[in-house]
């Protein structure tokens, strides 16, 4: 780590924020594909941020970039590239990258047939249903496009979801329907994930009720082992998708891992939000370190956490529309980068991917924002200002206006003579708990005309973000071993919960015994 940034670091985070956001207010705010950043309310001066570019430029963000959009292997644990940019690019690629662009083509024509009645459900009627059954990156993803734009749904069809092996998600999101009618799109790229194949399991077992053998025509699986998936089907006429190998499942919301939202949505949706994701990427593959947007944030990232030694980011979406946003970016960011040892397999020596959590504004407000403004711990927040603009002025000026009063008073505090002053006729231990320290750094990130473009070039600007962080941090964004050890142990303590086996650790064994 540069000692420069460790000097700077050290010097600026001793100085009120007020006065450093101050010196650097009205500059120009970074901008891509309609997205603006003001990062001004940060433990930064214009030396420091000139050092961090000095550093990104150094530590080769530029070919971190080329070497992604040139189809390199940049996933050494797998050997592989990192291909989900490809699925939105918008002109002819070659070799693999191509492949991987006509990969979402079959599904997007199949979602038309599905809306246009082309392709119907068993009793030859249009399906009134598509019940989506996947995990993690095969549900996140198309979980937020669907409660994004559920307004731009398509007339008659109704989308439901399951994530969880408790029996209960299954249930819930099969209560009043036909499976007659139903569609049933399960997501698995290995096609061996335990819960999207017990549910689907189970999905079979209920419409395999009504409908009989007849019932496995009635699924869409979209995976990288087709060959798996066809022995699943025993026979049956299903449909099959393609998921590339390599499109990590975290990244693959462009794939045919959202065909369910294809489907859910009116024609152009997803074209649209693939449009906007391929704008970022035409911003990230050209700007250099100074003016890249994503380069930019990534090495904030690096700041904050690497050398001011912050542990968390808090993610305030103000905008309904994003309410879902907080929970899509902690896989995103922390199945990525959480980790401490780099491929070579020696630990990396900086502190890594902060904690990510966070919610809806205004909502938030009435919850967790008193421990983020008077709380004893100070973390760096993120707000992203994106309503639809043109609905009604009174609630998105009180949106607006909650924003930037938020991120004012966390920066710039209420001191004890402002209270006085402002409220007098207080005793001195009200007027002490009103204080605000501030000092509370925050990024404020908008857009002025949000809708399925800007949405798909926000998502397209955070997978871009946490590629070139992991990069500065020396970890490989792209394989999630953490992830892997605890689905080895849930199948090695089956037998011990079903009395098959022992359990060794003497703590699980005393609670499995309890939950007997």
């Amino acid at each position: 780590m540069s000692a420069d940034l460790k000097t700077l670091g050290t010097a600026l985070r001793s100085q009120p924020l007020r006065r450093l956001a101050a010196a650097r207010a009205g500059q120009p705010v970074l901008s891509a594909a309609g997205w603006s950043a003001d990062l001004s309310r940060h433990f930064l001066s214009d030396s420091a941020d000139a050092a961090l570019i000095v550093h990104g430029t150094a530590a080769g963000l530029g070919r971190t970039a080329d070497r992604l959009f040139g189809g390199e292997i940049v996933n050494p644990s797998e050997g592989r590239p990192a291909l989900h940019w490809a699925l939105r690019a918008q002109t002819p690629l070659t070799g693999e990258t191509e492949t991987v662009r006509q990969s979402i083509q079959p599904a997007l024509d199949f979602a038309t047939k599905v809306q246009s009645g082309e392709v119907t459900c068993i009793a030859g009627t249009p399906y009134k249903t598509v019940l989506h059954i996947g995990i993690g990156g095969s549900d996140f993803g198309p979980r937020l496009i669907a409660d994004a734009f559920a307004d731009r749904a398509a007339p008659g069809i109704d989308l439901r979801f399951c994530a969880n092996v408790d029996p209960w998600d299954l249930d819930r999101a099969t209560a009043g329907l036909d499976p007659a009618t139903t569609l049933v799109v399960g997501v698995s790229k290995s096609f061996g994930t335990e819960e999207t194949l017990y549910n689907l399991g189970r999905a079979r077992t209920w419409m395999e009720a009504e409908l009989g053998e007849a019932a496995g025509n009635q699924f869409a699986l979209v995976t990288a082992n087709p060959a798996k998936a066809k022995d699943w089907l025993s026979g049956a006429d299903a449909y099959l998708f393609d998921m590339p190998l390599s499109v990590g499942g975290r990244f693959s919301l462009w794939s045919a891992a959202s065909l369910a939202c294809m489907i859910y949505l009116k024609d152009g949706t997803f074209q649209s939000i693939l449009k906007g994701a391929a704008d970022m990427d035409a911003h990230v593959k050209s700007a250099p370190v100074e003016t890249n947007l994503a380069m930019r944030l990534a090495l904030l990232d690096f700041w904050n956490t690497s050398i001011l030694g912050q542990k968390m980011r808090v993610q305030l979406a103000y905008a309904n529309r994003l309410r879902m946003l907080p929970t899509y970016l902690q896989q995103l960011e922390m199945e990525s980068n959480g980790k401490s040892v780099g491929p070579d397999g020696e630990p990396v020596p900086y502190a890594t991917a902060p904690a990510l959590w966070g919610g809806e504004g205004s909502v938030g407000q009435h919850s967790y924002h008193q421990w983020l403004h008077q709380g004893s711990q100070d973390v760096p927040c993120e707000f992203i200002l994106a309503p639809d603009f043109d609905r009604d002025a009174e609630g998105i000026t009180a949106l607006t206006a909650h924003a930037l009063a938020q991120a004012e008073v966390l920066a710039n505090g209420r001191s004890l003579d402002e209270v006085k002053a402002e409220e007098p006729g207080l005793t001195e231990a009200v007027a002490r708990q009103k204080v605000h320290a501030g000092g509370r750094a925050s990024t404020f990130l908008f857009h002025k005309a949000f809708g399925p473009e800007a949405f798909g070039s926000l998502v397209s600007l955070f997978e871009h973000r946490t590629y070139f962080a992991g990069h500065l941090w020396g970890l490989n964004p792209f394989d999630q071993w953490g992830v892997e050890r605890g689905k080895t142990m849930a199948g090695r303590l089956k037998g011990a919960i079903t009395g098959a086996s022992a359990a060794e650790d003497p703590v699980t064994a005393a609670l499995v015994a309890a939950l007997s």
